[in-house]
């Protein structure tokens, strides 16, 4: 892995800054053999041993990197992440949406930025040309945006309300499911339509 600079490292414990080496290309992530199966002839795939050393280093790089930079956000199935990424590459033919998967599978091995890269949103920010050293430079740092809320004032501010609902203290799927990013009817221009007030709650506003 490429040497990380000091002036590389300055976002603090939510952003994760990494550099890779351009991984294996997803025409070089894996690989088909064909096999018999109940007599029938089928194409098995599986992942190339390139790929293999580079899922292997790259998530030791990243253990190292997280730890280094006391990288602090615990990771779970909601969270989501912006991958924001600038590519140097060795030549101009190269693209980069085919040079994620295997990269992104490296993180998710390590279990400690998420849980699965489903949660990611790629970002390109820049592309530029470096034949000596080629590589990719990410920023890796939470979204602002929680489930179908803009950010965690807006989710607070929903949330408000939901305190005063018969259906808060029954862990309220509706809020459950905003919350995951489930759109859904029972939610309407930010208002709750299955919104219904604790008996004895001050009824103004």
């Amino acid at each position: 892995m490429y040497k990380q600079k000091d002036s590389f490292i300055s976002g603090g414990n939510d952003h994760l800054f990494l550099i890779s080496p351009l991984p294996p290309s997803v025409n070089h992530y894996l690989g088909y053999r064909g096999i018999i199966k109940n007599g029938r002839p089928m194409a098995v795939s599986y992942c190339t041993n390139e790929a293999k050393r580079y899922k292997s280093d790259f998530a030791d790089y990243v253990k190292q990197q997280v730890h280094k930079q006391r990288y602090s956000i615990e990771p779970n199935k909601n969270r989501h992440f912006y991958v924001d990424s600038v590519f140097y590459f060795d030549r101009q033919d190269r693209d980069c949406n085919n040079y994620y998967k295997c990269l992104l599978d490296a993180i998710t091995d390590t279990q400690l930025v998420w849980l699965d890269d489903n949660v990611v949103c790629e970002r390109v920010q820049r592309i530029l040309y470096d034949t000596d050293c080629p590589r990719i430079e990410l920023d890796i740092h939470p979204v602002d945006y929680i489930g179908v809320f803009d950010n965690a004032s807006h989710l607070e501010s929903f949330v408000s309300k939901c305190v005063e609902c018969t259906r808060y203290n029954r862990n309220c799927s509706v809020l459950q499911k905003a919350k995951e990013g489930k759109i859904q009817p029972d939610i309407a221009d930010g208002i709750c339509t299955k919104f219904k007030r604790i008996k004895g709650e001050n009824n103004n506003g």
